[in-house]
């Protein structure tokens, strides 16, 4: 598509190669630290969650091993290639997969044929959207060397080679705020300059934004020009109604995080008292932003004898929005007809690529759909496929 903009997709994702921390992890800790074991088995929908269980009749399938867990390579985490009714929740192995999803130059040329000009790729389902698997590792010791090596991978494995055209994202060792600062400062003199954070901390037993435990990390970002990037789901907890409810129930609801995590840094003051900071927010959609907005400043206002934020907030919650933090979608033809009260230059559109969401290899059709069904002039869809993403990231 000639006439349309090429594609900067702030949120897309690499599965994880097989030798990613064998090949950089200590030997002593090679035993205990992620591997990937070939066996059999298959998963359940337990409670709205996928068990997973090694039987001797299951399917092929690579399984990730991590101290006492075990992870298996799923269609959903590495669907891009099949028709949207082979999208099963089943197991598969690595050659079940298209090379894109985790050789890099395999996945330039995907990029290529859906019009992506760059991307900014998320961990996948092993080490989590924003690598807080690590925060439950037993050996804290082999957790920080687990995130030094992803990051050392996105660098110099993943990024290196591909001209700028995938842009790296680091992971943080969440469970701890002043490693966390260390691990920004370290990366981004190597030349990471977007990390992981998780939508919701209280979600993985961390500290909440609302207290002073992430101060360290923020004034780190501050001084490293880093962007802090939050996908959904980043919390390992996604909204579900009941146990008993389908899977559709929680795949049509991760919104719901997004928008409790962006009133949450609203009323935090951390805007405030970093007035540098800015972040991203990932596949959160879009259309719910205004109401959201509107209703924390209705909060902020009308009930400010009780609301505990009225001295620590100094303008409408709101006005810490544009500018400050940015929010992807792949498919919102609400939010976009909208634009105009969520701020032109806060909106990026993403490709999801591989999950079972994205809309490669289309990807350009897609948003050329969306946004003229919107009627976006040419500059504003300029901004919305290409232009905001890289001012972001700084590109």
């Amino acid at each position: 598509m000639d006439d349309f903009p090429r594609i900067v997709s702030p949120d897309d994702h690499v599965l994880e190669p097989r030798d990613l921390w064998t090949s950089r992890l200590p030997g002593k800790y090679r035993e205990a630290g992620p591997r990937v074991v070939r066996e059999k088995g298959h998963v359940s929908l337990t409670d709205g969650v996928f068990d997973y269980a090694k039987t001797d009749d299951g399917d092929p399938v690579d399984v990730w091993h991590y101290e006492d867990i075990k992870v298996p390579a799923m269609l959903t985490g590495s669907a891009v290639g099949y028709e949207l009714d082979e999208m099963e929740t089943r197991v598969v192995t690595f050659e079940d997969m298209r090379p894109g999803c985790y050789e890099p130059n395999a996945r330039l040329a995907d990029m290529d044929v859906a019009g992506i000009e760059a991307s900014l790729c998320f961990p996948n389902m092993f080490a989590r959207f924003a690598g807080q698997r690590f925060v439950f590792g037993q050996d804290k010791d082999l957790s920080l060397l687990c995130v030094k090596a992803y990051n050392d991978f996105m660098l110099n494995q993943w990024c290196a080679g591909s001209n700028g055209r995938l842009i790296p994202l680091g992971i943080l060792p969440l469970w701890d705020g002043e490693l966390c600062a260390a691990e920004i400062r370290e990366q981004a003199d190597k030349g990471i300059h977007a990390m992981c954070f998780t939508e919701i901390p209280s979600y993985l037993g961390l500290p909440s934004i609302h207290t002073d435990h992430w101060d360290p990390m923020l004034q780190a970002c501050e001084e490293t020009g880093t962007v802090l990037m939050m996908h959904i789901g980043s919390g390992s907890k996604l909204p579900v109604t009941s146990a008993d409810a389908p899977a559709a129930v929680a795949n049509a609801l991760p919104s719901v995080n997004s928008a409790m995590s962006l009133v949450d840094w609203l009323f935090s003051g951390s805007l405030i008292r970093f007035p540098s900071l800015r972040m991203g927010f990932a596949e959160c959609q879009i259309g719910w932003i205004p109401y959201f907005l509107e209703r924390a400043d209705e909060v902020w206002e009308h009930n400010r004898g009780w609301n505990e934020v009225w001295g620590k907030i100094p303008d409408p919650p709101s006005t810490y929005f544009p500018g400050r933090i940015y929010c992807s979608f792949f498919s919102d033809n609400f939010g976009l007809r909208h634009l105009d009260e969520i701020g032109v230059d806060n909106v990026m559109f993403e490709t999801d690529y591989p999950h079972s969401d994205s809309n490669w290899p289309n990807s350009q059709e897609v948003a050329r759909q969306q946004v003229t069904a919107a009627g976006l002039d040419a500059g504003t869809i300029q901004k919305v496929v290409r232009d905001n993403a890289r001012h972001l990231l700084g590109l």
